[in-house]
């Protein structure tokens, strides 16, 4: 998720220290002081052992076999999705740093920051001795993607299109990080929840989504994001499925003409999910007169991670209350 415009709706939460932060930076501080080319050098030198019991190779979301040597023990993920994942795997302690905004699982945010993910502290990451970067798409420019490479260190990019696709990364961080015992049976948990979902809902009548990812001004999400496959789960219809990009701009008029039954949109809080109810009320659709406006917490919906499964349940069930409503 080529490079993709971000969606309007930003991921919020800062980064919290925990009370260990001030050590970590006391020992990353007299690395800084080396600079940056002294960091490479040093970085280069203490490279990772070579696992006992083989090289591990796992194929990441842009289709590039990433390989490690060892399990992965100081990684450091570039996503807030990719630090749930990660977490899910049973890797959390294996966290080394993370970027701007990974605020769950609460413990996440102990974790030292590296800045921005496009805008990242370079001399802080090396200072963190990673020996895997989890991140979510190659930028152009790609400052932390050319460090990894100048490190030697491995790159594995999360992108998961469809909530089958979470479940396969949980599994595959496991294999990275040695945490199989721990990753493979909420992998399948996941995986079982997703058949509940979709054993339930097979078959009933449609129900026509637009889907908020934005209000002023308004934008959606196309057939090809993973919320459009939440919405598909729950047997709902993605009024602009067939949008040319992943995260298109739309004219009121033609959201009114597209006549959803319902509208899902990425909320931060109620007042916010109340402000979109009022607002296309005001703005006259019939679904909104309805009161089918729902507010799904704007982390969970759009980071492609275990918490989307839990939105989508919930989704499930407010879309089949459409559903019965319109019956």
């Amino acid at each position: 998720m080529p490079a993709r415009a971000p969606l309007p709706a930003a991921l919020p939460g800062p980064l919290l220290r925990g009370s260990r932060a001030g050590a970590r930076r006391a020992r990353g501080g007299a690395w800084r002081r080396l600079g940056l080319a002294g960091l490479l050098a040093a970085v280069a030198a203490g490279a990772a052992p070579t696992h006992a019991g083989g090289p591990i190779t796992v194929r990441d979301d842009q289709g590039h076999d990433v390989t490690l040597a060892a399990p992965a023990r100081r990684a450091i993920t570039a996503a807030p999705h990719a630090t749930e994942l990660a977490y899910a795997a049973g890797a959390g302690r294996y966290l080394a740093g993370t970027a701007l905004g990974s605020d769950y699982p609460p413990q996440a945010r102990a974790l030292p920051s590296i800045g921005d993910s496009l805008r990242p502290s370079l001399e802080r990451v090396a200072a963190l001795r990673p020996d895997l970067l989890i991140a979510w798409q190659p930028a152009v420019p790609d400052p932390l993607g050319d460090l990894m490479r100048r490190l030697g260190v491995p790159v594995y990019y999360s992108d998961p299109r469809t909530l089958a696709a979470v479940a396969d990364a949980v599994e595959d961080l496991g294999r990275l990080f040695g945490t199989e015992s721990q990753a493979t049976p909420a992998a399948a948990a996941l995986r079982d929840r997703l058949a509940a979902l979709a054993a339930r809902y097979a078959g009933r009548e449609p129900v026509r989504v637009f889907v908020q990812a934005g209000l002023q001004p308004i934008y959606t999400l196309n057939g090809a994001s993973i919320v459009s496959d939440a919405v598909r789960l729950c047997g709902g219809v993605n009024v602009f499925a067939d949008a040319p990009t992943l995260a298109p701009q739309v004219s009121l008029e033609s959201v009114l003409a597209a006549r959803p039954d319902a509208v899902v949109a990425g909320t931060l809080g109620p007042a916010d999910g109340q402000a979109s109810l009022q607002a296309w009320r005001q703005r006259g659709l019939p679904a909104a007169q309805r009161g089918h406006v729902f507010a799904v917490d704007a982390d969970s919906l759009y980071r492609p991670g275990p918490r989307l499964i839990d939105a989508t349940e919930t989704l499930c069930a407010a879309l089949d209350g459409v559903r019965q409503a319109m019956r």
